[in-house]
């Protein structure tokens, strides 16, 4: 395992982010992944599921299904997409991630489950309920991880997404997903675009960054801006 770290800043409810969550599980086989949510939809950006929003993702969900190879159940697309009472909102789920990391450090695994309960499943990730079953799913103890959840709520995860905000903007991080590669304390953007369906390619590629002395800078060819998808 490198000493180089790679942090991936991302959106639970970002569905370039699930795109590029098999991009995320190969890096975890050869460097220390950190991970920092980034509060896309959460206070005034939180999103009821109507008519509109559904038409606006739809396309877009197409696009990543094509690019990427990850699916789109149908419990998501004829279920949750219109079930007008539901609420995208990324605060419980990023608090979520905080909780499995806590008790397990588990957090990545728990937003890649939680990525296939919203976008397969078609589950209201933004209920407690839900998350805690997700939590059970993967083995962590549900009574545990319920107090942790509580714990990093609320101010806690909001905090968390400050944190995540002031580093987007030391390193110049525009959206999500972002990769940013640090080595000997330094930040570099990594553009992932072109890796997207191919992560077996993107692990070559980053045991090759690995070793260089620098890494490609970030463009931004596909995601979500730090405000959102366009909504």
């Amino acid at each position: 395992m490198s000493t180089t770290t790679l942090h991936y800043i991302y959106d639970p409810l970002c569905g370039w982010c699930y795109g590029a969550a098999p991009l995320v599980k190969a890096a975890r086989e050869v460097l220390h992944v950190i991970a920092h949510g980034g509060g896309m939809m959460t206070g005034a950006r939180r999103q009821p599921v109507t008519a509109q929003l559904s038409d606006f993702v739809k396309p877009h969900d197409a696009r990543i299904a094509q690019l990427s190879g990850q699916p789109f159940g149908e419990g998501y697309r004829d279920g949750l997409l219109r079930d007008t009472a539901a609420v995208f909102d990324s605060e419980p789920p990023t608090a979520a991630m905080l909780a499995a990391e806590e008790i397990a450090g588990r957090g990545l695994d728990m937003l890649a489950q939680l990525q296939i309960a919203h976008y397969v499943e078609g589950r209201r990730i933004a209920d407690r309920a839900v998350l805690i079953e997700v939590a059970a799913s993967l083995g962590l103890d549900a009574e545990s991880f319920a107090v942790a959840l509580d714990r990093q709520s609320g101010e806690a995860v909001q905090a968390h997404i400050q944190q995540t905000r002031a580093f987007m903007a030391k390193v110049g991080a525009q959206g999500f997903p972002s990769f940013v590669l640090e080595t000997g304390g330094v930040f570099t953007n990594l553009e992932v675009a072109s890796h997207l369906g191919r992560p077996q390619d993107f692990l070559a590629w980053l045991r090759n960054q690995i070793h260089s002395a620098t890494a490609p800078a970030a463009g931004k060819a596909f995601g979500c801006d730090a405000d959102g998808c366009a909504l």
